[in-house]
């Protein structure tokens, strides 16, 4: 199978975590006889220095050519002081209302040997694996009219029933491929976009007979997932809820640098990108964790490619490194051998059998 993929480093470490990611997908496509096609462009910051604008017109024409989007991280304090139409996150922002990825995927799952690592007790943290399925083009974030003067501001929060509809039904869809429950999150007491919400997923799980439903408060949802993650399978949620949720969930692994995600349109095009950010502080000095972005190429060959198998090869890999001991150094405790963001790699890439039958990739710079 031949595919094309547009890679976009970004800030900070974004791109030395996608070029560890390329190279595990430079292994994929000659263990599993695949063609890749890889084509780099410019986003957020990077993109702001040389084009003034944090989402060129460039990068959006490279992304609409492809199949689908790496994406490394956006942003940092050297950009802070831009106007907003400059701040890079804007680009992020703008390249999934291009596309209209509405679906955002963030898988939560603790590592044996990494239990060390989260805040919570191994007792409450072991055994969670929950897919997280958050609505990503609407809601708050998107709503207009929104503004601030000096003695008060306001945000518009929207959502139509089709937006609602179709969240929904793909949080049912994922469902259906992992352990049958879903957990919708909604504050149906207070906000009557809520009340929507409810609604349509009890008119939709009607035709998910197969599916256990269950309706939480956002409050409640977000003090089961501290205090018992285990029980979620997959939470369907709005755009802000989803967020602040997502983001509480991610320290449950103890850290951010093993979290992939996921942001997908109707049509299975998708974005793909760690949850952590750009962390400029380490940047260019091989200490990234490429863990996360690894495995979002795996979310990648996955929900975009249809490439299961092969997306089962590189998690299995990654956890393979991870139960034999080596760490990055946010995962590290005293007395482990800390590796480098490519030594790292270098051991997937020893798991992912490189000896296998050998495709080239192609690279194109723009």
């Amino acid at each position: 199978m031949k595919k094309r993929i547009a890679v976009l480093p970004g800030d900070g470490i974004g791109p030395e975590v996608t070029e560890a990611a390329v190279k595990v997908l430079q292994v994929i496509a000659r263990r599993f006889e695949h063609t890749f096609d890889v084509a780099y462009g410019l986003i957020g910051g990077a993109a702001v220095d040389k084009h003034d604008s944090p989402l060129p017109d460039e990068t959006i024409e490279l992304c609409q050519q492809s199949d689908a989007i790496l994406l490394g991280a956006v942003g940092g304090p050297k950009w802070d002081k831009q106007p907003a139409e400059l701040r890079p996150e804007k680009g992020l922002l703008a390249i999934r209302k291009h596309f209209d990825l509405f679906a955002n995927l963030r898988p939560v799952m603790t590592v044996p040997s990494l239990l060390h690592a989260s805040p919570l007790k191994e007792e409450v943290a072991k055994n969670v694996d929950m897919l997280i399925v958050r609505e990503l083009t609407g809601g708050l974030y998107f709503g207009e009219p929104s503004r601030k003067t000096e003695k008060a501001a306001f945000d518009t929060l929207v959502y139509t029933r089709k937006e609602i509809e179709r969240i929904v039904e793909k949080g049912f869809e994922l469902a259906r491929l992992r352990r049958g429950k879903v957990t919708s999150v909604d504050k149906e007491n207070v906000l009557q976009s809520s009340k929507l919400w409810r609604e349509v997923v009890e008119e939709k799980k009607k035709s998910y007979p197969d599916i256990e439903v269950e309706h939480m408060l956002v409050d409640s949802a977000a003090m089961q997932l501290v205090t018992n993650p285990s029980a979620f399978d997959v939470i369907v949620t709005e755009n802000m809820f989803g967020d602040i949720l997502s983001d509480e969930a991610s320290v449950i692994t103890g850290s951010l640098g093993v979290l992939p995600s996921a942001s997908i349109g109707a049509d299975g095009f998708g974005l793909y990108e760690p949850v952590h950010g750009t962390a400029p502080e380490i940047a260019g000095q091989g200490k990234a964790n490429p863990a996360a972005t690894i495995l979002s190429v795996a979310m990648m060959l996955k929900y975009s490619f249809g490439m299961e198998t092969e997306a089962s090869a590189i998690e299995e890999a990654v956890n393979v490194v991870f139960e034999d001991g080596f760490f990055t150094a946010d995962l590290a405790s005293p007395g482990d051998r800390v590796l480098s963001t490519n030594e790292w790699t270098d051991k997937v890439v020893d798991e992912l059998d490189i000896q296998s039958v050998s495709n080239s990739i192609m690279f194109t710079y723009n």
